[in-house]
């Protein structure tokens, strides 16, 4: 999940369970970060 913080122009991941992953200063970035961590999720060993 992406959110923006409110009076700053920046992007946090949350992971399902509440976590702060990571901010980062446009949508992009985040979407990007957000793809890598489900992208690892899913990945079979």
């Amino acid at each position: 999940m992406i959110r923006k913080e409110k009076n700053k122009n920046k992007y946090t991941v949350f992971s399902e369970s509440g976590k702060k992953m990571g901010t980062y200063k446009t949508q992009k970035e985040a979407k990007k970060r957000l793809q890598q961590v489900e992208y690892f999720k899913h990945k079979k060993k």
